[in-house]
């Protein structure tokens, strides 16, 4: 059996590394309640990070615990070094802690290796909540001039995790990054589709077309109706967001192991609530009830059933949008969508919708990652859900293609969608449920039978309505596509 070697994890990586290193002074010795465990020196995590890093080489580096995740691990240690300064820690090592936490934020670490854990680890986020405490504990004590791993001046339990718990530490870093992903990235792009197709469902306001039902003819409408009611669709979808992010907003921290708050002295939920708003410049808020804050993921199964309801709206509107550009001569070929490559190996001068492939395969990941998280929110037992990292990790996967899909599905396709209007023209007027129209005047049954009769016999409304009795004058005034876009 032949091994494959190209694609080697990144914690295997750094294994390699501590054990190539031996004895040559590139790595450390760290220590924690199981003992002594070598650290590649120059990394800043510790050994609990490092015992994960053994315990867990599952997956590639793809696998690793998302970026926002770690960057709201860094503002919340901010908060809490700032308050616990408040209630008594050292001034200088609070400042120090919080100092070494602007560059969790910035992300610099999580792009120099520091933060090399992966998502499959304990369904409590404990190792990530270690992870940045180690980081940030040595991070400090390098800038004030001591010994990496020695844990003084500053310590990673006592100091960077005081009055916390990975247990209300991890469910905060979750909404934080919600929140920010939300309101930085999924809303505005979005928007962003949403003005674009509004803006074309203003040009095509006059372009007259025939509406389908179940596929099949009906009667007609615009184009810009047709296109204002995906517009209509985004704007819900940005409505539902807006409506679940007060639960986004409410914070596990100060519930500490079991929601009690042990460890943690009055005021300390609050006060870093208070923190963290300013820091964001988002309304978060202490949790109500820490019991339900720790155990219970509802807020995030509550977030991606709107993004997978986003996902169902997205998809509507991308495969509208291929059908009716289908063609160029063979299909409906009422849009004409922009030509962005080729679209075939064999076929010469054949271009594809690829803009909405590629869409409605990001709808359908979403889709796939519901399920993922409606396992995992209903899998919390008693005081502590344990599979928040699968839970995050899907909702902020589900937040960055939806929006960067949006956003590209704006610039490539919508943007430069022209309609067909003599295409457009032609359907509509051989369609037969123009008939509809005849209704008021001659009767459903009526209207019916000239409808059928024009079909069997290839011919038009007008000829089979005249031959039933309605005159010329009559056919002009009442079958006017321009009359039959509204109600009377």
């Amino acid at each position: 059996m032949r091994m494959i070697t190209g694609c080697r994890h990144f914690s295997t990586t750094l294994l390699l590394q501590s054990k190539k290193n031996k004895g040559d002074g590139k790595f450390r010795m760290e220590r924690d309640t199981f003992g002594e465990l070598k650290v590649p020196a120059d990394k800043l995590f510790g050994a609990q990070t490092m015992r994960s890093v053994i315990n867990f080489p599952i997956g590639t580096i793809g696998e690793r615990m998302p970026k926002p995740i770690i960057q709201a691990m860094g503002i919340l240690k901010k908060a809490c070094a700032d308050v616990n300064k408040d209630f008594g820690m050292d001034a200088g090592i609070a400042d120090a802690v919080s100092a070494a936490c602007d560059d969790v934020i910035s992300g610099k670490y999580y792009s120099k290796g520091h933060f090399p854990l992966v998502i499959w680890q304990t369904g409590s986020g404990t190792q990530s909540n270690m992870n940045a405490n180690e980081v940030i504990s040595n991070a400090a004590i390098k800038a004030m001039g001591g010994e990496l791993g020695s844990k003084k001046p500053v310590h990673p339990n006592d100091h960077v995790n005081k009055s916390q718990s990975s247990n209300d530490t991890f469910p905060t870093a979750v909404h934080i990054s919600v929140g920010l992903e939300l309101n930085n990235r999924l809303i505005p792009s979005l928007c962003y589709l949403r003005d674009a197709i509004h803006c074309k469902s203003i040009d095509y306001k006059d372009i007259i077309k025939i509406g389908r039902t179940h596929l099949m003819d009906a009667v007609p409408l615009t184009l810009g109706q047709e296109f204002s009611g995906y517009a209509q669709q985004l704007t819900y979808g940005v409505d539902r967001i807006s409506a679940c992010l007060p639960r986004v907003y409410e914070l596990a921290l100060g519930g500490t192991a079991v929601g009690t708050g042990l460890n943690a002295p009055k005021g300390f939920a609050e006060k870093v609530s208070a923190r963290i708003a300013e820091l964001t410049s988002l309304p978060f808020v202490s949790a109500p009830n820490k019991f339900e804050a720790l155990a219970a993921r509802d807020a995030m199964v509550e977030v991606h059933g709107v993004l997978n309801t986003i996902a169902v709206s997205l998809m509507k509107i991308a495969n509208d949008i291929r059908f009716l550009g289908s063609g160029p001569r063979c299909g409906l070929g009422e849009l004409q969508l922009p030509e962005n490559e080729p679209g075939s190996s064999i076929m010469p001068g054949k271009v594809n919708p690829t803009q909405c492939e590629s869409l409605t395969m990001i709808c359908a990941q979403v889709m796939g990652n519901q399920v993922a998280v409606t396992v995992g929110g209903a899998s919390g037992h008693f005081e502590l859900n344990v599979f928040k990292p699968l839970i995050v990790s899907n909702v902020l996967r589900s937040i960055r293609l939806l929006a960067d899909g949006s956003v590209n599905f704006s610039k490539h396709c919508v943007e430069g969608i022209e309609p067909n209007t003599d295409r457009i023209e032609k359907i509509m007027n051989e369609s037969l449920m123009l008939v509809t129209a005849l209704n008021p005047h001659i009767g459903y049954d009526k209207a019916a039978k000239i409808a059928k009769t024009a079909h069997e016999n290839g011919t038009t409304l007008k000829e089979e309505a005249i031959k039933a009795g309605v005159t010329e004058e009559q056919f002009k005034e009442w079958v006017d596509p321009k009359k039959m876009l509204g109600p009377h």
